[in-house]
């Protein structure tokens, strides 16, 4: 038999479509130092810019009926091990996934955090509504649990990367706008126009200082108002948790649904508030949306729009949240407040969330068990979920730190905590 050279890399990643910025190419450039071989895959001008160098780049320009056969012989002759994609749902990435399947590799899965904004998720085999979190209990992760002494972090109620994300999400459209010509066949995996989406990034980027004035006018018509609350968690309606695990089409719908059972169910002195998601462009006119049907379901006085910002400020006093399957429901379930949820959830377990109808939710809610969610949260931060973000230098050299190493490992963060392998977690550190 013949040996193996000892520099011959045991990993082989492609690398697929990342966060907006360069956090990707600092991840591959980590692996390469570690003895792994790295490649890329680039769909547009976007992709390119944020892959430093040619070196171990692939465009890809064919059309996107051709990418399933496409993917599954590139896997194939640069004999991939390993597949890193963040976002497991477009439909890009979910080929991929089912042809890395096919071949037995290894798919890494990153998102947002579900613990964000000071965590990212890394997980593998898919997230969200496909993450292995959806199959266990809460008692099969305490009983995990044994095997941990963490003294879990507090999250910090501030976001980190803001700026950072809405400057390179405005870089990276602008890329794909006016540098894409050798791309001509790619094809967005959201409907909007590119044109109109790189003008309202451009636009929220230009605008902040406008958009956190009305921000703090609103927040303080709620703190100050002296009414009760209860508070909606809005999502964008392009987001891939909203569209492929949820029961709702569009935004609109979701919308109807909960002012329809405010109307019925909540006591007349009660309010309604709805916060956007930090990252709402100004898409979908949610606002007019909102107030029309509050107009036509007799609550327009008792109805109130908050655009974006933090979620701790509205949080303090809120009766209970209502949301479709927003991450930011994690915090909601950290202070005890009751919970409803419409879509499919990695924290959507019978202990935390209603199951009832909506009007009786408004009506009277029942707090979730705190002492259970403990136990889920603590679990989530043993494995899934690491210190670090995407889009921040100091956070990326925070995630990088850890998930390197995370990422070599034969098990996954489930795995590797139950067989008492799991890497000490180091402690969360709020740079200022």
């Amino acid at each position: 038999m013949t040996a193996v050279p000892t520099d011959c890399p045991t990993h082989q990643f492609l690398f697929l479509q990342g966060p907006h910025g360069p956090f990707f190419h600092r991840l591959a450039q980590m692996l390469r130092k570690a003895g792994a071989e790295v490649w890329r895959v680039g769909f547009n001008a976007g992709d390119r810019a944020f892959w430093f160098g040619s070196y171990g780049y692939i465009p890809y320009r064919g059309t996107p009926e051709d990418w399933p056969s496409t993917i599954a012989a590139l896997l194939a002759e640069k004999q991939i091990t390993d597949i890193v994609l963040y976002g497991d749902t477009r439909t890009i990435h979910a080929q991929a996934v089912d042809a890395a399947r096919a071949q037995g590799i290894t798919v890494h899965v990153f998102e947002e955090g579900y613990m964000r904004p000071w965590w990212v998720t890394y997980e593998r085999g898919g997230t969200n509504g496909n993450s292995r979190l959806m199959d266990m209990t809460v008692a099969d992760m305490t009983r995990a649990l044994e095997m941990s002494d963490l003294d879990v972090p507090e999250p910090p109620a501030r976001w980190g990367d803001m700026r950072q994300h809405v400057f390179y999400g405005a870089l990276y459209h602008w890329f794909v706008l006016f540098r894409n010509g050798d791309y001509r066949h790619f094809r967005r995996h959201r409907d909007l126009p590119l044109v109109t989406e790189t003008w309202l990034y451009t636009k929220r980027l230009i605008l902040m200082p406008y958009f956190a004035l009305q921000r703090r006018m609103a927040t303080a018509r709620i703190k100050y108002g002296g009414f009760p609350y209860h508070l909606v968690l809005l999502q964008l309606e392009h987001d891939s948790s909203f569209r492929k695990h949820s029961p709702f089409t569009s935004m609109a719908e979701f919308l109807d649904i909960v002012i329809d059972g405010f109307a019925k169910g909540a006591p007349r002195h009660h309010h309604l508030v709805f916060k956007a998601h930090p990252l709402e462009n100004g898409r979908s006119p949610l606002w007019r949306t909102i107030r029309e049907m509050a107009e036509a379901k007799g609550v327009r006085d008792r109805v109130h729009y908050v655009g974006g910002g933090k979620l701790a400020r509205l949080l303090d006093h809120a009766r209970t949240a209502v949301t479709v399957n927003s991450t930011a429901a994690q915090q909601v379930l950290w202070r005890g407040i009751p919970l409803k949820v419409f879509g499919r959830a990695v924290y959507a377990k019978p202990e935390f969330v209603a199951t009832g109808a909506l009007p009786d939710f408004f009506a009277q809610p029942g707090r979730p068990d705190t002492r259970a969610y403990k136990d889920y949260r603590r679990y989530l931060l043993e494995t899934s979920q690491v210190p670090g973000g995407f889009y921040s230098a100091r956070s990326r050299r925070q995630l990088l730190r850890q998930v390197v190493d995370m990422m070599l490992s034969d098990e996954d963060p489930y795995d590797a905590l139950k067989s008492g392998k799991a890497a000490p977690r180091q402690p969360l550190r709020i740079v200022k």
